[in-house]
């Protein structure tokens, strides 16, 4: 029997709520990214031994970026309520990967702590050189 590994992938909060409200939806309403030149075919599954950090970029968009560099753009099928504001969300698998088919939570601050506030399912993971980017 495998356990379900619970894994929480956060982005730091700055600020206070209200500062931080209001940059999220600015950054939102833009919904700034930077641009992705595709490098090969779709995924379904990465590797989460081998993921670094995620960069939340909208409601829709993820940037999954991998240990040596290599970067994966997640386009969500649907908008993902709070996510691009509060650019946190948490993810349980029962193998180590993730995958087009799985479900995440976006995080959101309540009281003291961090309570998931909805659930959106993935979409392919995209192999990306993004703008900028030495790699």
């Amino acid at each position: 029997m495998r356990a379900i590994i619970p894994i929480a992938l956060m982005l730091t909060a700055a600020g206070c709520a209200t500062a931080r409200d209001q940059a999220g939806a600015e950054q939102q309403a833009a919904d700034v990214r930077p641009a992705a030149t595709p490098t090969g075919d779709p995924v379904d599954c990465i590797s989460t031994i081998r993921l670094r950090q995620s960069h939340v970029r909208s409601d829709r968009v993820i940037d999954f970026e991998m240990v040596g560099g290599k970067m994966y753009r997640n386009t969500l099928p649907n908008r993902c309520p709070l996510l691009g504001l509060e650019r946190r969300f948490s993810y349980e698998t029962r193998i180590n990967q993730l995958c087009s088919v799985d479900i995440i939570r976006v995080l959101s601050v309540q009281g003291a702590g961090l309570q998931p506030t909805g659930a959106c399912g993935l979409g392919p993971f995209q192999p990306v050189k993004l703008e900028g980017q030495s790699r």
